[in-house]
C-alpha cells in the first residue's frame, strides 16, 4: 500500500459548494461510505461527496464523524475548519471483515474436514450468509415497488429476479459443494498442517521449522503425463 493512500483530504469544494473527500485507499473509502459519502467514479479520480438535500448542520455531522472516524485508525486527514475534530471512534468489525474471515480459513484449511463448516455460514437454510443476503434484497424491492418514480416498479423487479434466479442458483451450487466436501475426508495433496517444530536431528541453533517447502505449483500443474509403454516387438 503506497504511503501517499494514507492521507485524505476532506472539505467544501470552492465552486459547487458540496463537501468532498479526496484520497485513501479501498478501507478508508469503505469508513467514508458508511459515514454516509456517495462514491464519484471518473474517468481519471474517484471521490466521494455527501448526499444531496442535506442541510448544513447534517453536512457538519457526517463530516466531522467520517473525520473522527479515519483518524482513529491512523489516517492523515486535512480538513476544514468546520469538519477538524480531536474525536476518535471506536474502531468495529464491519459485517463484510467477518465473511472475509471465512475466505481466510479456506485458505488456511489443509483438508476437506475443514472447510464445510465454513461453507455452511453462506448456505445454512435458516441464516446462513446468502440467504439473509437474499432477504436483504427482497426487503429492497418492496421498498422500491411503491416509491412512486417511473422506473422504481422495474428496479423492484430486478432485484426479484437477481434474488431467485441468480443468487438461488449460487446458493444451490455452494451447499452441493459443501455436501460434497463433507463426504470426501480428504487431505489437500499441495497443503500440510505446518508445526513449526525442528526435527530430532536438527543441531542448527536457528531452525524454527522441520516442514519442508511446498512443491512448485506451477511445475506441478503443467507436468506432463507419463507416456505409455513402447509395445514389444514379436519374436521372430
Amino acid at each position: 500500500m503506497a504511503l501517499a493512500d494514507r492521507f485524505l483530504t476532506l472539505g467544501r469544494d470552492v465552486h459547487s459548494e458540496e463537501v468532498l473527500a479526496r484520497g485513501g485507499d479501498p478501507e478508508a473509502h469503505s469508513i467514508l461510505q458508511r459515514s454516509g459519502f456517495v462514491p464519484v467514479v471518473r474517468l481519471h479520480e474517484t471521490y466521494h461527496r455527501l448526499p444531496v438535500g442535506l442541510d448544513e448542520a447534517e453536512e457538519e455531522r457526517l463530516a466531522t464523524r467520517a473525520v473522527a472516524r479515519l483518524r482513529a485508525v491512523s489516517y492523515h486527514v486535512e480538513a476544514d475548519h468546520a469538519f477538524d475534530t480531536e474525536t476518535r471512534e471506536s474502531r468495529y468489525l464491519p459485517l463484510g471483515s467477518q465473511v472475509t474471515h471465512l475466505a481466510e480459513r479456506i485458505r488456511e484449511a489443509v483438508t476437506s474436514d475443514e472447510v464445510p463448516d465454513v461453507l455452511t455460514e453462506l448456505t445454512a437454510s435458516h441464516n446462513g450468509v446468502l440467504i439473509a443476503l437474499g432477504e436483504v434484497l427482497t426487503a429492497t424491492a418492496a421498498f422500491y415497488q411503491d416509491l412512486g418514480q417511473a422506473l422504481d416498479p422495474h428496479t423492484a423487479k430486478r432485484l426479484q429476479y437477481l434474488t431467485e434466479h441468480r443468487l438461488g442458483v449460487l446458493w444451490s451450487d455452494l451447499a452441493h459443494m459443501r455436501n460434497d466436501l463433507a463426504d470426501r475426508h480428504q487431505d489437500h495433496p499441495q497443503r500440510r498442517a505446518c508445526t513449526a517444530e525442528v526435527g530430532p536431528d536438527e543441531r542448527e541453533a536457528s531452525a524454527v521449522c522441520a516442514c519442508p517447502p511446498p512443491p512448485p505449483r506451477l511445475a506441478t500443474r503443467h507436468a506432463a503425463a507419463p507416456g505409455a509403454p513402447a509395445p514389444a516387438h514379436p519374436r521372430r
